[in-house]
C-alpha cells in the first residue's frame, strides 16, 4: 500500500516518516539546507512478513502544493499530519480539502510532537480535528497522538496504517504508470519513477509514453524499492527504460508509461466538477485554471455544460479544454486550483476523456455523460438504449481501461449483441432492418421505373440517421441476410427490377446486341438516333437510364459501353504486366488511336490506370472496380 502524507509546513511529516521507515525523505540539497520539504520525497516501510508500506512525503508550503499534489493522486491511504503544539493551520485545510477530491477515504491523523503538549492540550487539538474531518471523506479515522522524537505511538501508528488493508487498484487493465521523477543512471540510462494506477508491468515489455507516443522497453524493474521482475497496481515501481529516441529531456512529470492500447491523449475531457463550499463566487464558463490530473500539471479552461454558474458547494457536468494533451481515463480524479495557483478551487472525475469539441451542451450530448457517469456494469445497459443506438467497443473499453473480453462480457450481460465492433440491443437491430427495407419499399412504389436508392441516399432518408461507419455494418448486415440487392450503385429489394415500357424494352434490347457487337467501339448517342430514327435527347435518356442501374457506362460523352466490356478492357489492360503505351493498347482493341485514348483517359480519371509520360499501368486494386475482367 501507498500511503501519502498531508498537512502544514513544519509539522513534522519528514520526521515522522523517518521514525516510520529508518530513511529520510528530503533527498536534495536544498531541502537539506532549509530544512522543509520541497519535492516529493519517498520511503519504504519492510514489515519482514512479505509486506511493505511505501510513503509519499509531500511538500507542506503552500508554494509546493504542485509538487503536493503530484504525488497525492497516486497514493492509497492519506496520513494527515498535525502539529499538537500547532493545531490546524492553513495547509491543514488545503491538503485535506485536496483529499476529500481524491475521494480517499481511508486514512489516520498523526497528531505529532505530542511530547510538547499536556493531556488537555492533546484532547482539544483531537476534538478540533475530528470537527474538521466531519464533513470530509476521512470522517470518523482514528487519531493517534505521536512523536518522532522519543519514538511514543510510532509502532501504534504503522499497526494502524497495515490494518487499513492493501492497494485496492486493479491488476486487470492494461498497464499504467504515472511519471513523477527521471532521471538517468551512469551504466543504466533513463530511469522514470512513479504509482502503478492499473495492470502490471514486466520486464521487456514493450510500452509507450504518453502523451508524446514514444516507444519504450522495460530492461529492468524496482517495485517497493526492491529489484522485481513484475510490478503490479498499487506499487511504486523505478522502471530502466531504452528506446530509440528515449532521452532524460523527452520524459517529464505529468508523462503516462502504458501499455500501447492506452496511448490516447487527451485534450478535451468531460467531468463530474465539485466546486468547494468554502468558495465564496460561483464558478463561470470558460474560468481559467490550473489543472492536476495523476502527476501532470497543466492550464485549461471549464466548460460549465449545464448552466453559465456553478455554486459553491455544487456538483455539475463540465469540459475541462486543456492547453496541452495529457493521458486521462474514465474514473480518473482532477484537481483545480485558480489561476493564480493560491488555492484549492474544486475537484471532478472523468467522466469520458474523448470530450467532442462541437454540441458539448447539447440535450443528447448530456445523456450520453448521465449514462457514462455509472459503474462499468450499469453504463452499457444505458448508452444502448439512448437516441445514438450503438456503442464503438473499443472506444468504450481505452476509455475505462478494460480488455476486449470484459467489454464483451458487460455487452452480453446487458442484453446486447457485437457486430464488427460496435454493440447494439437486439430490438435496434430489428428496428434498423426495418427502417432500410420500408425505406426501399416505400421508394420503389414511388418510383417504380427507378433502379434504387444510391447508398448515401438510402442513409440520409432512413427515419434513423446513423454515422456512415454504422450505417454501412448494419448495410453489410442486410445484404448477407440477402434482404438487400447490390445491383451496380444501387440498392434495391430482391425482386424489384426496372421496368421499361414496351417501345423502350425493344430499343434497348436492339442498343445492347449493337454494343455487343461493336464492343469496343459502339456508336455514339447521335449514331444510334440516326440509326433508329429516335430524337437525340431521348435516346440520350435512355442510355443515361441504363447507366444508373449500372448496365452501361458512359466512359466518354455521349459513348456508352456495356459494363462487362469496360471490365473486359481492363483485364486486357492489366495483362501487359508492365507499363504500356496508348498504340500497345489500341492495338489490343482495334479500336482507333482517338477511341483508345478516350478510353484510357476515363480510365486515369477514375484511377484504374497511373498515368507516367506516355506510359500506363493499371493499379491493381481497381482492378475489379467494374466487375470482374472475365465476366466480358
Amino acid at each position: 500500500m501507498i500511503v501519502g502524507t498531508a498537512g502544514h509546513i513544519d509539522h513534522g511529516k519528514t520526521a515522522l516518516v523517518k521514525a516510520l521507515t529508518g530513511v529520510d525523505a528530503d533527498r536534495l540539497k536544498e531541502e537539506k539546507a532549509r530544512g522543509i520539504t520541497i519535492d516529493l520525497g519517498y520511503a519504504y516501510s519492510d514489515l519482514g512478513d512479505g509486506r511493505q508500506l511505501g510513503f509519499v512525503d509531500v511538500p507542506g508550503h503552500e508554494r509546493f502544493v504542485h509538487n503536493m499534489l503530484a504525488g497525492a493522486t497516486g497514493i492509497d491511504a492519506a496520513l494527515l499530519v498535525v502539529s499538537a503544539s500547532e493545531g490546524i493551520k492553513p495547509q491543514t485545510v488545503e491538503h485535506l480539502q485536496i483529499v476529500d477530491l481524491l475521494g480517499l477515504d481511508r486514512g489516520i491523523v498523526a497528531l505529532t510532537k505530542s511530547d510538547l503538549a499536556d493531556d488537555d492540550q492533546i484532547l482539544d487539538r483531537m476534538a478540533e480535528i475530528e470537527t474538521l474531518l466531519a464533513s470530509t471523506s476521512l470522517k470518523g479515522v482514528e487519531i493517534v497522538p505521536v512523536s518522532a522524537l522519543t519514538g511514543q505511538g510510532v509502532d501504534e501508528l504503522k499497526a494502524k496504517l497495515l490494518a487499513l488493508g492493501e492497494s485496492g487498484k486493479g491488476t486487470t487493465g492494461f498497464a499504467r504508470l504515472a511519471v513523477d521523477r527521471c532521471f538517468v543512471l551512469p551504466g543504466a540510462g533513463v530511469v522514470v519513477t512513479g504509482t502503478i494506477h492499473a495492470g502490471e508491468i514486466k520486464v521487456d515489455d514493450r510500452l509507450v509514453l504518453t502523451p508524446s507516443g514514444l516507444e519504450a522497453r522495460v530492461r529492468s524493474l524496482h517495485a517497493q524499492n526492491r529489484p522485481a521482475e513484475v510490478g503490479r497496481a498499487g506499487e511504486r515501481c523505478a522502471l530502466n527504460l531504452s528506446g530509440p529516441r528515449l532521452s532524460r529531456e523527452a520524459i517529464r512529470r505529468g508523462d503516462w508509461v502504458v501499455s500501447p492500447e492506452l496511448h490516447v491523449p487527451a485534450d478535451r475531457v468531460d467531468v463530474r466538477l465539485k466546486l468547494l463550499a468554502s468558495e465564496g463566487q460561483p464558478l463561470k464558463h470558460w474560468s481559467p485554471v490550473h489543472i492536476h490530473l495523476g502527476s501532470a500539471h497543466v492550464m485549461g479552461r471549464v466548460a460549465l455544460l449545464e448552466d453559465d454558474r456553478l455554486a459553491p458547494g455544487a456538483s455539475g457536468l463540465a469540459q475541462l479544454v486543456l492547453e496541452e494533451k495529457v493521458g486521462a481515463l474514465a474514473g480518473d480524479r482532477i484537481i483545480l486550483r485558480d489561476p493564480s495557483a493560491t488555492r484549492t478551487l474544486a475537484g471532478a472525475t472523468v467522466i469520458d476523456p474523448f470530450g467532442p469539441p462541437r454540441n458539448r451542451r447539447s440535450e443528447r450530448r448530456r445523456a450520453e455523460l448521465a449514462a457514462l457517469d455509472n459503474a462499468d456494469a450499469e453504463v452499457l445497459p444505458k448508452l444502448l438504449r439512448l437516441e445514438s443506438g450503438f456503442v464503438e467497443m473499443a472506444r468504450f473499453g481505452q476509455s475505462r481501461n478494460l480488455r476486449p473480453a470484459e467489454v464483451e462480457g458487460l455487452l452480453r450481460a446487458a442484453g446486447g449483441e457485437s457486430l464488427e465492433g460496435f454493440g447494439f440491443l437486439a430490438e435496434t437491430l430489428a428496428a434498423a432492418r426495418l427502417d432500410i427495407v420500408d425505406t426501399l419499399k416505400a421508394f420503389h412504389e414511388a418510383k417504380p421505373d427507378a433502379p434504387g436508392l444510391q447508398p448515401e441516399r438510402l442513409r440520409v432518408t432512413l427515419k434513423k440517421r446513423w454515422p456512415i461507419p454504422v450505417f454501412r455494418i448494419l448495410l453489410d448486415r442486410e445484404v448477407r441476410a440477402k434482404k438487400v440487392t447490390v445491383d451496380g450503385p444501387f440498392l434495391r429489394i430482391p425482386g424489384h427490377s426496372l421496368t421499361l415500357g414496351p417501345k423502350d424494352e425493344a430499343l434497348w434490347n436492339k442498343l445492347a446486341a449493337e454494343l455487343r457487337r461493336e464492343r469496343f467501339k459502339p456508336p455514339r448517342v447521335r449514331d444510334f438516333a440516326q440509326a433508329y430514327s429516335v430524337p437525340e435527347p431521348d435516346m440520350r435518356r435512355l442510355l443515361q437510364r441504363m447507366a444508373r442501374i449500372g448496365r452501361v457506362v458512359e466512359v466518354a460523352p455521349d459513348q456508352y459501353f456495356l459494363r462487362p466490356v469496360v471490365a473486359e478492357m481492363i483485364g486486357i489492360a492489366h495483362a501487359f504486366g508492365r507499363d504500356f503505351t496508348a498504340a500497345e493498347f489500341r492495338d489490343k482493341l482495334d479500336n482507333g488511336r482517338k477511341v483508345a485514348i478516350l478510353i484510357l483517359e476515363f480510365f486515369d480519371r477514375h484511377g484504374v490506370t497511373v498515368r507516367r509520360g506516355d506510359l500506363r499501368r493499371v493499379v491493381p486494386q481497381k482492378l475489379e472496380q467494374y466487375g470482374a475482367p472475365s465476366a466480358a
